[in-house]
Order: structure tokens, then C-alpha cells, then sequence
């Protein structure tokens, strides 16, 4: 039984790598893009651009599923929920709603993902870096009240 078991899982494992899964990096107008101060965008790139824009960097372990099931549908789900690559082209209502959702989640350490930064300790965000990207969060959520 125990070897009917092991032979099932290893063919099971095998045969899921044929499933093909969407992994996309639309062609990026720059007009569209966000424009932000180069620490915010260095910052943003560092920790957020892998699953918030269409400048994913899909690794190696994305291609192995079931693993690739999990980070496709993230990266789908992240761009819908902010996408900086068509950062110009939100609604400013939308956007209020997404700049106040980032306050939170960096100031909850919710973002960047746990799961993310242990594969991608370049992406942990010191206390510092953080309040830069809250302050500029916060600034970006002003100058679009005042509009």
C-alpha cells in the first residue's frame, strides 16, 4: 500500500508540471507608471515591483508546481489590488482606497509577504525604510484629497 502511495504522488507530481500557468509581463507604457522620488522607488522596487507590477521577476521556483499555481495567482491578485506600472491610469478615488490599504499593511508588517521575504530577504524592510514608504504613502494620499 505504502509504495502504491509514493508511486501515486511522485506520477501525481509529475504530471501537475504539465499544467501550464499565466505568468505575464505586459509591455509597461512609462507614461502610465509611477513617478516617485527615486529612494521610494528603489524601495518599491526592492520590495513590492515583484508582485505589484508588470516588472515581476518570475524565479526558477516559479515554474515548479504546485508552487507556480500559488505565486501566478498572487501576482494576479497583487496587480489588481495595486499595480504601479499603470499607476497614472487608476482612479483617484480607487487609488485612495489602495494608498490607504499600503499604510496599513506596511505599518501591520503585512506587506511585503512573509512567504515572499523568506525566499527574498532582500525584500525585509528595516523600520527606516518603512516610514519612508508610510510618509510617501501618506503624502501621495494628501495631494490626491486636495484635488
Amino acid at each position: 500500500m505504502l509504495k502504491k502511495t509514493v508511486i501515486f504522488t511522485v506520477l501525481l507530481f509529475v504530471l501537475i508540471q504539465f499544467i501550464s500557468v499565466e505568468k505575464t509581463n505586459p509591455k509597461i507604457d512609462e507614461t502610465l507608471t509611477l513617478k516617485a522620488p527615486q529612494e521610494v522607488m528603489s524601495l518599491l522596487k526592492q520590495s513590492c515591483y515583484d508582485c505589484h507590477s508588470y516588472e515581476t521577476r518570475w524565479p526558477a521556483y516559479s515554474n515548479v508546481a504546485p508552487i507556480s499555481f500559488f505565486v501566478a495567482s498572487h501576482v494576479k491578485k497583487a496587480r489588481k489590488a495595486m499595480n504601479f506600472s499603470i499607476w497614472s491610469e487608476i482612479d483617484p478615488k480607487i487609488k485612495q482606497q489602495r494608498l490607504k490599504r499600503a499604510i496599513t499593511t506596511v505599518k501591520n508588517e503585512m506587506m511585503a509577504l512573509p512567504s515572499y521575504v523568506s525566499a527574498h530577504e532582500e525584500a525585509k524592510l528595516s523600520k527606516d525604510e518603512k516610514d519612508v514608504l508610510i510618509k510617501w504613502f501618506e503624502n501621495e494620499l494628501a495631494s490626491l484629497k486636495d484635488k
